[in-house]
């Protein structure tokens, strides 16, 4: 049981990424979580037909710097309404890529319930 529980802590342990900016992630060159918004002024790319598995969109950290950000995966869906994004990956080459994106989307529940508490 103890090695099963130890297997089981170093599989999830590589898994633990920790939060930075783009430029922490330059100095460390090591897999972490950056959070931040989409860069509301750029494009993003997705061709899912040429290329469904990667994205490629500008995304602003909690300190302002906006990067590109390589993703290797499909746009998810509603992408640009996000109101938070963050990607977990490390740089390569001087490009950030991520193998993990989380959104934060608005509720759409957020608009029925202003609507019921206005009826109440």
């Amino acid at each position: 049981m103890i090695a099963v529980a130890l297997g089981i802590f170093v599989i999830g342990s590589k898994d633990i990424s920790t939060y930075a900016t783009f430029d922490q992630a330059i100095e460390t060159q090591s897999r972490v979580k950056i959070s931040g918004e989409l860069a509301p002024d750029k494009d993003i790319t997705y061709d899912p037909v040429n290329n469904p598995n990667t994205t490629s969109f500008y995304m602003v950290d909690a300190r302002g710097k906006t990067e590109k950000v390589l993703l290797k995966k499909p746009k998810p869906q509603d992408f640009e309404l996000s109101e938070q994004v963050v990607v977990t990956g490390r740089y390569v080459d001087d490009q950030f890529v991520a193998d993990e994106v989380l959104l934060k989307c608005p509720s759409k529940y957020k608009e029925e319930e202003l609507d019921l508490r206005s009826e109440s």
